[in-house]
């Protein structure tokens, strides 16, 4: 059965790039199979590990609603979109030499996420034992925890940048998942695009006031923001990058 890592935190303090590189890591490291799951409708994690998936769950979604009425999309005759649907979710998945990508995507138009949002935590429980790895890069702030769309994670990974801002969010995400009941073997927080690799006294300060573990610091690392403006995959980042081998070390005291 495979571990499901969850990925949370604020918009913005960077959680999509680390969980790309924690996929790197993984897979260097012979914890493969991985699968990647991309649960933002705001997709981009395909960008930071350079794959283009065929088709997302959200535009699958939009493919089976539309079916009949748009001349678009047919539904082979005697078929139900039922069936249809099972049919095409393994299109749904990129498939790479160690890891294999499942995006969430978004709907088209008007209409909540809640049959996307669905088939998100249906499949992962489904390709679950497929797996040895499972990690989840969740959509900025707090819905999909209270969705309850992951309750089987084994490791809850709170990302924060070095604003208070931040770290209270993250905060606010480990509260609910108590309230929730969610039970992670392991929850901690890992503080992001950190000056010099270093703390100031407020951000320590934020971090007790929240009750968070503090799994490690990643430094600021102008490369990261370099690469992300000329379109190269995070990934491809030197084995020596600061970065990554912060995020290694951080990896290799939560046993993964």
């Amino acid at each position: 059965m495979g571990h499901v890592i969850a990925v949370s935190g604020k918009g913005g303090v960077g959680k999509t790039t680390l969980c790309g590189l924690l996929i790197q890591y993984l897979c260097e490291s012979g914890k493969c199979p991985v699968l990647a799951v991309d649960a933002d409708a705001n997709a981009n994690l395909n960008e930071v590990l350079g794959v283009e998936p065929e088709i997302t769950l959200g535009e699958l979604r939009e493919e089976i609603e539309r079916a009949g009425v748009d001349p678009r999309y047919q539904i082979p005759s005697g078929m139900t979109k039922q069936a249809y649907l099972e049919m095409r979710l393994s299109d749904a998945i990129a498939e790479e030499d160690d890891y294999d990508l499942m995006v969430m995507g978004r709907t088209q138009g008007q209409g909540c996420y809640c049959f996307v949002n669905g088939l998100v935590q249906t499949q992962v429980q489904k390709l679950q034992s497929h797996y040895s790895y499972i990690v989840v890069d969740n959509e900025a702030g707090m819905e999909h925890i209270s969705r309850g769309i992951l309750p089987m994670m084994e490791v809850a990974i709170l990302v924060s940048d070095c604003s208070r801002r931040g770290v209270q969010a993250a905060g606010r995400i480990a509260k609910l998942m108590k309230e929730l009941n969610f039970k992670p073997q392991k929850t901690g927080l890992i503080v992001n695009r950190v000056p010099d690799g270093k703390l100031d006294a407020g951000t320590l300060e934020e971090i007790r006031n929240q009750g968070l573990e503090l799994l490690g610091v990643v430094p600021h690392d102008d490369q990261v923001y370099q690469y992300d403006c000329d379109g190269k995959p995070i990934i491809r980042l030197p084995k020596d990058s600061p970065v990554r081998s912060a995020l290694g070390e951080i990896v290799k005291k939560l046993g993964l």
